[in-house]
């Protein structure tokens, strides 16, 4: 039998969750929330939220969260939003992060649409 090695690896949605937190923290990312919303949504498991001081922080933060997927070797399907740095959207598959200025994450209120799905708690 080979013993061929994973590409990406292997990681629970919560775990995967907290650590991207950990990232967005050390980035100054701001009310960092992360929604368990698994079994509400076939869509992903994880939701993210962070706001960024501006368009420049925004794409920082997102480019940040794909330079350390990359490195620890997190799958990465897909960002919408990077050209404009308004609301950057990132899917790790299992974990959707969105990266907002702060008067849109208030607009779109992404929390609100997840009030029934429990906070996870991260230690920043």
């Amino acid at each position: 039998m080979l013993n061929k090695n994973k590409k990406f690896k292997e990681m629970d949605s919560v775990d995967k969750a907290r650590t991207v937190a950990g990232w967005l923290d050390e980035k100054q990312g701001e009310r960092i929330t992360i929604i368990d919303v698994k079994g509400l949504t076939s869509v992903t498991d994880m939701v993210l939220v962070v706001s960024a001081r501006g368009v420049k922080h925004a794409k920082a933060l997102a480019d940040f969260v794909l330079e350390m997927a990359a490195r620890e070797k997190i799958e990465f399907l897909t960002m919408e939003g990077h050209k404009t740095g308004e609301w950057v959207l990132l899917d790790l598959n299992d974990v959707l992060v969105h990266v907002f200025l702060q008067e849109l994450r208030d607009f779109y209120n992404i929390e609100g649409m997840w009030t029934e799905a429990p906070k996870v708690e991260f230690n920043a």
